[in-house]
């Protein structure tokens, strides 16, 4: 998947992944070929000495905000959702063992018959030393998205570059879903992102990254090989900066 002799451009990186993502076909759940796709590529780079700390969500199982607005209390439904990115966490852990990478589950709750607490410091030793971090249950607290732990995690662990995969190939001006005549943008700054009111991220994300000047790169997660691509310096999806 990479050329003869060609290095990684980024030596460590933050992957934010939907729980969306790993339903493949399905309504819900995990689809073992699409977690298995992401595993073989993740070790891939694992290999080459890239260190990958992922964020995963898990809207495939449960959605607090979703579960809120059917009438639950909205602090108890972002619990049930934090739980369910500890399955999804430990479901990735398990296909990246699989092809033999040594790989660390951290929760920002505590669980720790399941999985280790989440710990700064220990997180960067982990990546030190080759293993692959998957942070899960978002930030520990309820009304924070994911996307809003991803951009803490980047800039906790001081990662080189953060990356959100979605659905679509990048960021547009509007839906390309629902338009045909949208336009991808190949690159955006954070202002424009917050003044165009672009859906990338919420915008406690977005503003942690500008203010932190964490670079955000958003690809298509469903083609496979961008992953690699990106890290090896290709310019695929937008760049956000």
């Amino acid at each position: 998947m990479t050329e003869m002799g060609k290095k990684p451009v980024y030596k460590r990186v933050l992957l934010k992944l939907s729980g969306e993502a790993l339903m493949g076909d399905a309504e819900f759940g995990i689809a073992p070929e699409v977690i298995s796709r992401f595993a073989k590529e993740i070790t891939e780079l694992s290999n080459q000495g890239v260190e990958l700390g992922i964020v995963v969500g898990g809207g495939n199982i449960f959605r607090g905000a979703g579960l809120a607005a059917s009438g639950m209390d909205r602090v108890s439904g972002d619990h049930m959702g934090m739980l369910a990115t500890v399955m999804n966490a430990l479901a990735l852990q398990d296909s990246l063992e699989q092809n033999g990478v040594f790989c660390r589950v951290m929760s920002a709750i505590k669980i720790n018959e399941v999985c280790e607490d989440y710990l700064r410091r220990r997180a960067i030793r982990h990546l030190e030393k080759g293993r692959v971090v998957i942070f899960a249950a978002g930030t520990g607290n309820p009304f924070f998205t994911t996307d809003s732990a991803a951009s803490l995690r980047a800039v906790e662990i001081g990662a080189d570059l953060m990356l959100k995969a979605t659905q679509v190939d990048g960021v547009y001006n509007s839906d390309p879903k629902k338009n045909a005549d949208a336009v991808r943008y190949s690159e955006l700054s954070y202002d424009e992102v917050i003044d165009k009111r672009l859906a990338v991220m919420d915008t406690t994300a977005v503003v942690m990254c500008q203010e932190q000047k964490m670079p955000l790169r958003v690809f298509d997660v469903h083609k496979e090989g961008n992953l690699t691509k990106i890290i090896y310096g290709e310019d695929i999806g937008t760049l956000v900066k």
